[in-house]
């Protein structure tokens, strides 16, 4: 099936259980990443527009909320509604709107937000420079894009002891969790192909981005972009 179809039946089936599996396969360190990259999205006093590409069940938007300067707004935005439907559930009282959305078809007018985010959810674009050129699309001139993705480090030994973890380890926590065992095969594979920095960043200037700069962490297990429309 096309590969966004695919991607919203994974998440549709696994979603009650994403959040817990994350902080499990993470050791927690997900929470750590997401405040990091949070700091780049909220580092103005005045309300901002936030738009949560690949919101999922709303941990990074909850998190941008928390931090933005009040009378900001952020709309998330997900192929899978069983992720928004407990995203949803998390966000009551919160200046967030959480609607199903395609990162490659926004249906937002040029120049609607200050900020554009993803986190962890890049690597899931069937389209990859479609969605980027999207993303740049409804950023207000100056305004930031903030990628937070999972990665792999450069180191070899540090490598191997990593993909031994995401491709025999991670998959048996899963599918013991939800029972779905192709999603968790799924998933740490696509964080193999996804490009590293050297790749990446070139693609962001393409894209039409400029200021681009990436951070890792852990190693590399995590990698956070900034980039400026």
């Amino acid at each position: 099936m096309p590969k966004k179809e695919g991607i919203r039946e994974l998440f549709d089936d696994i979603a009650v259980k994403y959040d817990r599996f994350n902080h499990i396969s993470s050791f927690g360190a997900d929470r750590s990443w997401r405040r990091k990259a949070v700091r780049e999205i909220a580092d103005v006093k005045q309300p901002i527009k936030v738009l949560d590409v690949a919101t999922g069940t709303a941990d990074f938007a909850i998190a941008v909320s928390k931090k933005a300067a009040a009378g900001s707004h952020i709309i998330g935005i997900d192929l899978s509604e069983g992720m928004l439907e407990v995203g949803r559930a998390k966000c009551q009282g919160l200046p967030i709107d959480l609607e199903t959305g395609d990162a490659e078809n926004l249906r937002f007018d040029e120049c609607s937000f200050d900020r554009v985010c993803v986190a962890f959810g890049v690597r899931n674009f069937e389209n990859l420079m479609q969605g980027l050129k999207e993303m740049r699309r409804v950023l207000k001139p100056g305004g930031k894009l903030v990628i937070l993705e999972l990665s792999y480090p450069k180191n070899k030994l540090i490598f191997s002891l990593y993909k031994f973890y995401s491709l025999r380890i991670l998959p048996r926590i899963g599918a013991g969790m939800t029972g779905n065992t192709g999603a968790f095969t799924y998933l740490p594979d696509s964080i193999l192909k996804f490009p590293l920095p050297e790749k990446f960043i070139p693609m962001l200037r393409e894209a039409g981005y400029t200021a681009v700069h990436a951070r890792q962490f852990m190693f590399g297990v995590c990698r956070l972009y900034c980039a400026v429309r």
